[in-house]
């Protein structure tokens, strides 16, 4: 037969006195002693220094690049105010530029005005030109309600760029001595003799035009002699300026001369340009 156990038992009025006088010591070694002071702060220190050091320096952590992205924010803002500026200022530089463009160009205009102020003109811009490099054939916007006709002279730079060979109510098309399709009676301007400019696009990449049946029996033509329109020209007025010459050959014949002419017209570059409105024929009848 097995004996059950007795199970000890603690009446709660006696454990209810061991506990206060549990805390009795407790309390009196607290006041008397610093041991559980030292303890627990001790404790307290190696556990919750390092916790709040790593606190602080996440909090700093945190500051810095709250700092950084204020910075980064008034940076773009700056950015932001400069970037404007520099486009303002490249929009006026553009204008700047565009308008003193245009003045040197009315400057040359006006020049040309002035050294054939003989001549009634009325000033012109280009609106179209045909494919290629060169302004061989060209619109302008200016037409028969501006008084243009068909052989009209048009001119440019320091001399003649051709003559208008179309015309409508509001615009007129020239074709350049430089086309393949334009033949001018010319003179040299130092001794009169004449020739035939013949437009050549091919050549002007070389940016030179071919001049022909030149009679300089007297042998008196170099070349930097100026080559201008001749008087016996049934469309073209005379003395308008076309180039100089660059080279001289005789031909086979040895009686008459050809060569190469130097344009002083910018034909790659054409804005506006001069119409003399007086015709050749109106002249001669004149």
């Amino acid at each position: 037969m097995k004996h059950k156990r007795t199970k000890f038992t603690l009446q709660s009025k006696y454990l209810l006195l061991i506990l206060t006088g549990l805390c009795i010591i407790l309390m009196a070694v607290t006041f008397t002693t610093d041991l559980f002071t030292g303890v627990v702060a001790d404790i307290s220190g190696r556990v919750t220094v390092p916790f709040q050091r790593g606190i602080s320096q996440v909090g700093r952590f945190l500051s810095d690049r709250s700092d950084d992205l204020a910075q980064i924010r008034d940076l773009q803002a700056q950015n932001k105010a400069l970037q404007e500026q520099i486009d303002q200022l490249t929009i006026e530089n553009n204008t700047l530029t565009q308008e003193k463009y245009e003045l040197n160009n009315l400057r040359t205009l006006y020049q040309l005005d002035q050294e054939y102020e003989d001549y009634e003109k009325i000033g012109a811009r280009v609106i179209g030109k045909d494919t290629g490099n060169w302004f061989n054939t060209f619109i302008i916007d200016k037409g028969t309600d501006d008084g243009l006709a068909v052989n009209m002279n048009v001119m440019a730079g320091s001399g003649l760029v051709g003559i208008i060979t179309e015309v409508g109510h509001n615009w007129a098309r020239v074709t350049a001595v430089i086309d393949d399709t334009s033949n001018v009676s010319a003179m040299v301007l130092a001794t009169g003799d004449n020739m035939i400019v013949s437009g050549d696009l091919e050549l002007m990449e070389e940016n030179r035009i071919r001049f022909s049946k030149l009679i300089d029996s007297a042998g008196k033509v170099r070349e930097g002699d100026k080559v201008v329109t001749s008087n016996i020209s049934d469309r073209y007025l005379p003395g308008l300026l076309i180039g100089y010459i660059t080279s001289i050959d005789s031909d086979p014949s040895n009686l008459t001369h050809s060569g190469y002419i130097t344009p002083v017209v910018d034909f790659e570059h054409m804005d506006e340009v001069l119409v003399i409105l007086d015709l050749k024929q109106q002249i001669e009848d004149e």
